[in-house]
């Protein structure tokens, strides 16, 4: 679905086009074989399913440490708890489980932030401190430029692997 182009709430929009990118991320990736979602044909090496990993810890990182503050156990898990460090994976890291959590993130982060004032600013404690606290509209707008530009990244990926190529 896309999101609407009348709507002015932008809270909502920008969960509507979370909504979409996080589709267009899931079709970037069923179909493949785990070989080809643990595999990379990158010089920078980073496979698909480690670029799912990684959303599902971005908007948690956003969302959950941020915006609420709530404390998050392993905020860059998928890094190894390291911020600098390359995307990770664990044996038991699967499509399936990784897609259920991007979704359930979705699930949350609408839940905390439909009907919230766009003005709202992040709790502090978490991932802020008292004097660095963003909008939730900076997060939202964050979070989703986020997605559009890794969704371009598997737009790639999935080229490479099997010629596949738009949304």
């Amino acid at each position: 679905m896309k999101p609407a182009r009348d709507l002015a709430d932008t809270v909502e929009l920008h969960l509507q086009y979370l909504d979409h990118y996080r589709g267009i991320v899931q079709n970037k990736l069923i179909g493949l074989s785990d070989t080809e979602l643990r595999g990379s044909r990158l010089p920078s090496g980073w496979t698909p399913l480690e670029l799912l990993k990684h959303l599902i810890f971005m908007e948690r990182r956003w969302l959950r440490w941020g915006f609420t503050g709530e404390p998050v156990d392993h905020p860059w898990g998928d890094s190894a708890d390291d911020p600098d460090s390359p995307w990770t994976l664990e044996p038991d890291d699967t499509l399936e489980s990784l897609l259920a959590q991007l979704h359930a993130g979705g699930e949350f982060t609408r839940s905390v932030v439909a009907g919230e004032d766009p003005a709202t600013v992040a709790a502090a404690g978490g991932r802020f401190g008292a004097d660095d606290r963003p909008t939730l509209n900076w997060i939202l707008f964050h979070v989703l430029q986020e997605y559009a530009r890794h969704a371009g990244h598997l737009d790639v990926a999935r080229e490479l692997v099997d010629g596949a190529t738009g949304e």
